[in-house]
């Protein structure tokens, strides 16, 4: 089967976090014939090794899991899952991710290294990428390096793009409860206005996050407000939920800890209580700098394009990045519908082949690139560098 009878395949199978039983079974049956050794770490999970041999290895991630939301595209291969489509590419993820495994297997002979492929779920809830790490996936294979590929819309089609350091960016929920005391309008005196307070939270952190340097890129919205029960009382409760977009550490910590006295603040002023909840989400991907320039030398002509600026959105391939060396790549999709739309769809059959022949170009160069670099082979680095 070609890469895009992959694709369509799994396209109309699509599955959610990692309750992913018919795309699991649909991968399996494409490697067992491989000859491969397939391990299931966390549930919703394949992992294929294929053993030269040799005392390192190189992963390739893909991610299996797709999204809800209602199909419009009218493709002859839509979802037959009702609620549930493949909106981010991962289902092209997983076909480029199988095209090259069988393109290992026929080839493993001639590798310097073996070569673990790592089929993940939950990349868009839960970070399946952080638990495979905790469950030894890396270690247990002695991986040195990881690379992954991601659709991109609005690239040119087939052309393959990336930048040293930051890529895309760390991503954190936050959420601003303000609790105040609910009165009627006509003893107004006598309450705490939430909703005022709330608004001024609001306004505060804004000026703050648009304080930063123009030169450090960043995004920060609060998308929800909701607050109080009527129109003629004082509000008693109001809620802000948002979502922080930052890429070095620092900035990451100064807006965290200016969120929290923000609250104080408010809190002083007010009267109300005023709690600010940041949840972990997912660190930068931040792309080795010594791996970067070592496979853009190796691939020469064949190297990735550079892309200008690092994207806002998050991945949790950055999980991999905190425990070994890795290069995350965007794959061109052309003008078409942004990811997460209902009418997401791609030329499979233009950009696929061109995804997987930069994989295997990849994997090719990196034989090489360990072939002369088996004496000083690039150091790990905090993603946050």
């Amino acid at each position: 089967m070609s890469v895009a009878d992959h694709r369509r395949k799994l396209h109309t199978i699509p599955e959610l976090i990692d309750q992913l039983p018919e795309t699991v079974a649909y991968v399996r049956s494409v490697l067992e014939p491989l000859g491969c050794r397939l391990s299931e770490p966390i549930p919703g999970s394949v992992c294929a090794w294929f053993d030269a041999g040799k005392p390192e290895t190189v992963a390739f991630r893909a991610d299996m899991d797709a999204l809800p939301g209602t199909e419009t595209t009218g493709a002859p291969y839509a979802s037959t899952h009702s609620g549930i489509m493949h909106a981010c590419g991962h289902d092209g993820h997983t076909a480029m991710a199988l095209a090259l495994a069988e393109y290992v297997s026929a080839h493993l002979a001639e590798l310097p290294r073996n070569v673990l492929m790592v089929f993940q779920p939950a990349e868009e809830t839960t970070g399946g990428a952080q638990r495979l790490c905790d469950a030894g996936v890396l270690a247990d294979h002695g991986v040195t390096r990881i690379f992954g590929l991601h659709l991109w819309p609005g690239l040119p089609e087939g052309t393959v793009y990336t930048r040293p350091g930051p890529l895309m960016a760390r991503a954190n929920e936050v959420t601003v409860t303000v609790t105040g005391k609910s009165v009627h309008v006509s003893r107004a005196g006598e309450g705490r206005d939430a909703l005022a307070a709330g608004m001024e939270y609001l306004r505060r952190a804004y000026a703050m996050v648009d304080a930063l340097p123009p030169e450090e890129p960043r995004a920060f919205l609060f998308g929800k407000m909701t607050s109080g029960t009527v129109r003629n009382a004082v509000s008693g409760k109001t809620v802000l939920e948002g979502s922080l977009r930052t890429y070095r550490e620092e900035t990451h910590c100064h807006c965290e800890a200016q969120l929290e006295a923000i609250g104080r603040d408010i809190a002083a002023m007010t009267g109300c209580g005023v709690d600010v909840y940041l949840n972990e989400g997912y660190p930068a991907v931040w792309n080795h700098e010594g791996l970067y320039k070592e496979v853009c030398a190796a691939l020469g002509d064949a190297a990735p394009a550079l892309l200008d600026t690092p994207a806002l959105a998050a991945e949790d391939f950055a999980f991999y990045q905190r425990a070994v060396p890795g290069v995350f790549f965007l794959l061109g999709a052309g003008a078409v519908p942004e990811l997460h739309s209902p009418d997401f769809n791609f030329d499979d059959e233009t950009v696929l082949p061109k995804g997987v022949e930069f994989l295997k170009k990849l994997l090719i160069c990196y034989r090489l690139l360990m072939n002369r670099s088996t004496r000083s082979r690039p150091s790990f680095r905090s993603w946050s560098e």
